[in-house]
């Protein structure tokens, strides 16, 4: 569970700060429903961009954010339901979109469950500590902007080989950039950065999103939720929610998927990963292309009890439809072959390489279980492509301009011929073989014990099922920062 142990003369150099740097901090319950966030407030974001270093601007880690660069305030969660002609099944798949998020992505909202708890029982103290954030890519992002509204001094972790837009973007925000050996792939050498920064600083406090329960509890509490109001919003009568189905990187998204099971019982989780890395699939190890996912091990947030299948995606299937989606010869073979509207084809750039792939864990979910058109299944656009438009060059100097004949192929194998291939319905043993799988990582390398992994499994009430309950706490203590703040008062 989440440490909610405070100390005190820590906690109260952070509420001075905080107080110097008008800094106020949401609750989880006002980012699951908007509605709660103080007037003040809301009409001072009038005047305030998505993506602006305004410390109100994390009362926008939200997924009900209004769709606009600048001045939005809330609606309904941000989604879209894919097209029939486009997906090849008759199952309704909607997209939760994570691009209109501060930074452009979800993440933002793991990393605020990471940070702030450890920031308001002065577990972290903002004055003198530099909060480290290791990820391959869009954690750290996240991270760093969420420390740079509260006044806090970051250092992001990631691999050299990430696309140019993540780095590009960091120089702005992170106070310290860290490039590791390598690319997705190369979570260990993450690891082991963070293992040598501990060694050698005693300014630093890691925040790994593999390992935090805080990035679960967000997910669980802010992505499950408006996962369920989505669907109630457009569900029709006799419909049923048949599951989600997500990539896993930190796995932390997943925890949306619990919430998910308590309110639609007969649903399942399916998570996916690239078939060219299949850890899940048979405890393979390898290197893949598809950014916002990891692989080689099993993330300690993981909540594998839970967890109904697992699919394998080809990377090469998420690159070709980043360019079916963004390129012009794409864009009209999608309307002219599958019948899209020309603003149901611009909706699909919501989609970034990893929102991609939980597409197609979706199509092949509905397939495998033979769904109708009265099942609907939910993933997330994690990102977007304005993260990979490096990427779409690189592909057209490697392959050339992008063709009318290539488009119509790519269509053909990359979408409608997706079929349920490399894929595995957990047993009660399988589950417990992939839960075990935790201890090469997390017990060898990371220093956690066997009784604590075991616990995991046999005690959920100690793990999973007790972070669950602990929003509340957080939001009280939460509260109790800003109240001695004095910076809500009138508001």
């Amino acid at each position: 569970m989440i440490d909610l142990t405070i100390n005190k003369p820590v906690l109260e150099k952070n509420i001075r700060r905080a107080k110097e740097k008008g800094l106020i901090i949401p609750t989880f319950t006002q980012m699951q429903d908007p509605n709660q966030i103080p007037g003040a407030i809301k009409e001072k974001l009038k005047t305030i961009g998505l993506w602006d270093v305004d410390p109100l601007n994390l009362f926008r880690i939200s997924w009900k954010n209004e769709p606009k660069a600048c001045g939005g305030l809330y609606g309904r969660p941000n989604m879209i339901e894919l097209p029939q002609s486009l997906t090849g099944v008759a199952a309704r798949i909607i997209c939760m979109v994570g691009k209109f998020f501060p930074t452009g992505c979800h993440k933002v909202g793991a990393a605020f469950g990471c940070l702030v708890p450890r920031l308001v029982t002065g577990q972290f103290d903002a004055s003198s500590q530099k909060a480290v954030w290791p990820s391959t890519g869009n954690y750290c992002r996240g991270g760093a902007f969420n420390s740079k509204l509260l006044a806090v001094d970051s250092v992001a972790i990631l691999p050299e080989g990430m696309s140019r837009e993540r780095f590009d973007w960091l120089k702005t925000i992170a106070g310290e950039i860290i490039a590791t050996p390598g690319t997705e792939s190369n979570v260990k050498e993450i690891f082991d950065k963070t293992h040598e920064l501990k060694a050698t600083r005693k300014d630093v406090l890691i925040f790994n999103q593999f390992e935090e329960m805080g990035n679960y509890l967000w997910h669980y509490q802010v992505s499950g939720r408006a996962i369920a109001e989505a669907f109630e919003g457009i569900k029709a009568p006799g419909d049923s929610f048949a599951g989600v189905c997500l990539c896993s990187g930190s796995a932390g998204t997943l925890g949306s998927g619990d919430y998910l099971k308590q309110q639609y019982p007969y649903s399942k989780i399916a998570v996916g990963e690239a078939l060219q890395c299949p850890t899940l699939l048979s405890n393979g190890f390898g290197a893949h292309r598809i950014e916002g996912i990891g692989d080689k091990h099993v993330p300690w947030v993981h909540n594998v009890k839970n967890t109904d299948l697992v699919i394998a995606i080809d990377d090469a299937d998420p690159l070709a439809l980043l360019r079916l989606f963004n390129e012009e010869a794409g864009k009209a073979c999608l309307v002219k072959e599958a019948g899209l509207s020309p603003e149901q084809v611009e909706a699909l750039s919501y989609m970034g390489i990893s929102g991609i792939a939980n597409m197609l864990c979706a199509i092949k979910f509905a397939r495998y279980y033979e769904l109708s058109s009265h099942d609907v299944v939910a993933t997330v656009l994690t990102d977007s492509v304005d993260m990979y438009r490096s990427r779409l060059a690189e592909l057209r100097q490697e392959y050339g301009e992008y063709q009318p004949s290539q488009a119509s192929a790519d269509f053909a194998r990359s979408l409608q011929g997706i079929r349920t291939d490399a894929m595995r319905e957990l047993s009660y043993a399988d589950r417990q073989q992939v839960h075990n799988l935790k201890y090469y990582t997390w017990v060898e390398q990371q220093g956690r014990t066997a009784e604590a992994l075991e616990d995991q499994w046999y005690h959920q009430e100690r793990s999973f099922l007790g972070v669950q309950r602990q929003a509340q706490a957080i939001d009280e203590l939460i509260g109790a920062f800003n109240e001695q703040t004095g910076l809500l008062a009138g508001r």
